[in-house]
């Protein structure tokens, strides 16, 4: 099936139709848009926390494991629920999202964050018993803490304009 054809197919779902607010279900849109706004809100805030820490700015009598161990499930539990919202809001016009701008942006970001964690955990973060009480962590953390933050406030500013250009 083409993507053309699968966005076309998932529009055409009955519950594609109920997110539409067809079939007296004129609540159920907001609802899953404010579940998926607070589930991001816990994503960046979990998020910031960390990453606030390895640039050097709060939590700095913490150490950057223990605080990583504490606040990351919290933010993977934000995330799928944020992830499940967002496929949910998507069905109801994934032919008018898929090819927005700004959706293609946000997507982006998350990519770039999702890549930025990736080599920060396989790089710096792979030695983080050497550094991990310092006040500073060391240059390669730093930088992926203030990209961290960049991206992920990239994400909900392009979230946040979906809702006006569609």
């Amino acid at each position: 099936m083409t993507v053309p054809g699968f966005l076309l197919a998932a529009e055409h779902t009955s519950f594609a139709a109920a997110m539409r607010g067809e079939q007296g279900w004129a609540w159920l849109f907001p609802i899953v848009e404010t579940l998926h706004v607070i589930s991001l809100a816990m994503v960046f805030g979990s998020i910031v926390m960390v990453d606030l820490r390895l640039v050097g700015r709060t939590s700095r009598d913490s150490a950057v494991s223990r605080l990583s161990r504490e606040v990351l499930p919290y933010t993977w539990g934000a995330f799928i629920c944020a992830a499940v919202t967002g496929a949910l809001l998507f069905v109801s016009k994934a032919q008018v999202y898929f090819y927005n701008l700004q959706f293609q942006l946000k997507f982006l970001c998350m990519f770039l964050a999702g890549v930025n964690m990736a080599v920060f955990h396989f790089g710096a973060y792979r030695h983080v018993l050497e550094w991990d009480e310092r006040h500073q962590p060391p240059r390669a953390a730093r930088l992926a803490g203030a990209l961290s933050i960049a991206l992920w406030i990239g994400v909900i500013f392009f979230g946040r304009w979906i809702g006006f250009t569609t």
